[in-house]
């Protein structure tokens, strides 16, 4: 091994572990029988889950958080395969230059996406509703799809869909016959990182979620003000575990559409 391999393999180990470090403090928190956040935990106990679980406050505000994620995760699905479909058919460079503004949310930061939300909601009255959450996770979450669409879109044949047409089906119903089944794993990847992106927001949710219309996230971070228990290791917990999950399946799904892509070619 070249001693660059060995050091290039060595940073990326270092990277790793200072990301998984928060995790593994956070995990065996979450099932301390302590009062307060304490690492190591002194004993153990799921008292912090029964109290997430069993408190309406927090089972409302999470309920609000998957509404608004699933929501918000299929419009920005339909929205974005549209979006990224077109662009790998246009020949124009003005449209093409619409693929920046459409990855403009994973650019700009997020503080100054939520002022500017905030500002916008504000003269429209779209604080604190489930309307104006779900809007804005849609922009949030449309970069996720178009960017995951378009790489599958850059993997499929035209010629199939050229077959199609030729054939006398419509461009509607050629896409949803030809092409759909072709870059499903780029729309199922695009729904699920929509979806993780919406269920884990926090930044515009502070800003433009409140009432009743509070999320999760937004709970978390406004109970620290209040009382700091391990309910929040608990919670931050489940939250890791969902996102894992997902991203698990949408690994899955594009390695299964690799292993089908290779098996019919």
């Amino acid at each position: 091994m070249k001693i660059t391999h060995f050091f290039l393999y060595g940073f990326v180990a270092l990277v790793l572990v200072w990301m998984i470090i928060p995790i593994v403090i956070v995990v065996p928190m979450s099932f301390s029988g302590a009062r307060f956040l304490s690492f190591p935990p002194p004993s153990w106990s799921l008292r912090w889950y029964d109290s997430y679980l069993g408190n309406p406050a927090w089972m409302q505000a999470t309920k609000i958080s998957l509404i608004v994620a699933a929501s918000s995760a299929v419009l920005a699905t339909i929205m974005g395969t549209a979006a990224a479909y077109a662009l790998n058919l246009t020949q124009s460079k003005l449209l093409r230059g619409l693929q920046v503004v459409l990855l403009l949310p994973l650019v700009v930061p997020i503080v100054i996406t939520a002022v500017g939300i905030f500002l916008v909601y504000a003269q429209v009255g779209l604080l604190a509703t489930m309307t104006g959450l779900v809007l804005a996770n849609v922009m949030l979450g449309l970069p996720y799809v178009v960017t995951s669409v378009l790489v599958s879109l850059r993997k499929f044949d035209p010629a199939q869909e050229m077959a199609a047409l030729s054939l006398g089906m419509n461009r509607f119903r050629t896409f949803f016959a030809v092409t759909l089944p072709q870059i499903r794993s780029g729309v199922v990847s695009g729904l699920l990182f929509a979806f993780i992106s919406a269920l884990d927001e926090t930044v515009v949710a502070l800003f433009v979620s409140g009432g009743q219309y509070q999320t999760l996230t937004k709970r978390m971070f406004t109970s620290l003000r209040d009382e700091i228990d391990p309910t929040i290791a608990a919670i931050s917990t489940l939250l890791t575990a969902v996102s894992l999950v997902i991203v698990v399946l949408a690994s899955l799904s594009a390695r299964n559409a690799e292993r089908r892509r290779a098996v019919a070619g």
